[in-house]
């Protein structure tokens, strides 16, 4: 079975098994990356391409109506809810990303790329780059993570966003 085919395969089987509490199924893992379709007691699904460090983690989420969110980890952290702090992004030595209005949520930052042309740019760095450093806004560092392995990732992160996609519940006639 191909790779694509195991993606769809074992994505539609978290989907449709989505009874009971939080599921998850590794799809994906490579270097320092997972990729895993996640589905929640709601009937809500995701994707989600994660590289993790003793504590630490840097995730990117997709969700069916293609939304990306990125979420930054740390046991290291205690925010509250309702929070928001202005971050900046660097991926190698590239240009510097502003993420304005980051959501401080317990121990995750977490911001929601533009459906643009911006955000399609900001996957491809992260697919490209090596490493990831996550600053404040006056450009102080806070932490960074590996890159490596993120293209095969990233690019199983795609497959599972198109198939958790095209699960549309409800009606089939609409």
């Amino acid at each position: 079975m191909g790779l694509n085919n195991f993606i769809t395969a074992a994505a539609l089987a978290v989907i449709g098994s989505a009874a009971g509490a939080q599921e998850s199924e590794v799809l994906f893992q490579h270097k320092h990356w997972q990729v895993s379709v996640v589905a929640w007691e709601d009937g809500s699904v995701g994707c989600v391409a994660e590289v993790n460090a003793p504590g630490e983690s840097f995730s990117l989420w997709t969700f069916p109506d293609g939304g990306v969110q990125l979420q930054f980890y740390s046991t290291a952290w205690s925010f509250g809810e309702g929070d928001t702090a202005d971050l900046e992004v660097q991926i190698d030595r590239r240009s510097a990303w502003n993420l304005t209005g980051a959501e401080l949520y317990q121990n995750s930052v977490l911001f929601t790329l533009p459906d643009d042309q911006a955000g399609i740019n900001f996957i491809v760095e992260v697919a490209q780059g090596q490493r990831l450093y996550l600053r404040s806004a006056d450009g102080s560092d806070v932490q960074n993570y590996s890159l490596s392995g993120s293209r095969a990732s990233i690019d199983a992160l795609v497959q599972c966003g198109d198939v958790i996609s095209k699960q549309t519940p409800g009606n089939p006639f609409n």
